[in-house]
């Protein structure tokens, strides 16, 4: 059984965006794993395992625009289904 189901990926840009604070703030307030958080200032790329990517998501756009947004069902996924 997958813990957490869904595979959130996206882009974040702006301007003035620090990957440890959106990484701790990540951390902090929402459940989930496999985290990965890296970019610059100015472009960020998030990798989150979380059952709520609709929270993440909402968190990410009040840093900047965001795009690129995947969210996979990795337990579909797993059953052979399209994620």
């Amino acid at each position: 059984m997958i813990e957490f189901r869904y595979d959130t990926q996206l882009l974040i840009e702006g301007t003035g965006l620090d990957e440890n604070k959106i990484s701790d703030y990540i951390t902090e307030h929402f459940k989930g794993d496999c985290l990965l958080v890296v970019g610059d200032d100015s472009l960020i790329k998030l990798h989150f395992h979380t059952n709520e990517p609709w929270l993440v998501l909402e968190y990410c756009s009040t840093l900047g625009e965001i795009f690129d947004i995947v969210v996979e069902d990795m337990d579909r996924q797993s059953r052979g289904l399209k994620g």
